[in-house]
């Protein structure tokens, strides 16, 4: 008898029907990003190997460095090729002929 009065109560009650599972979500989904964003921190917080560090450190490129080595480079004649979309072959799109290219890899 309790069983039927609790489901016909849900039935009937837009409130426990409606309102306690949209409840139910915000309180939940509160606690799960709470969770999720605590693993940004938690992973500032890891510590590299001081061996990588200093590898790291040692190859540090900066703009200046970057600009010395393509300072002398001339742009003039460079030509612009687009990429080639999944379907197409990219031999044929950048003006390579296949045939060639294939006798190559065999040799």
């Amino acid at each position: 008898m309790f069983a039927y009065a609790v489901r016909r109560a849900l039935r009937k009650s837009k409130t426990l029907r409606y309102g306690v599972p949209m409840l139910l979500l915000i309180v939940g989904g509160s606690f799960g990003l709470r969770e999720f964003s605590q693993i940004r921190y938690d992973a500032v917080k890891i510590k590299i190997d001081p061996e990588l560090e200093k590898r790291l450190k040692m190859n540090k490129v900066s703009l200046e460095s970057e600009y010395e080595k393509i300072k002398d480079s001339t742009f003039d004649d460079w030509k612009n090729i687009r990429g080639p979309r999944p379907w197409e072959d990219p031999d044929l799109l950048q003006g390579r002929n296949p045939e060639i290219l294939k006798t190559n890899k065999t040799t």
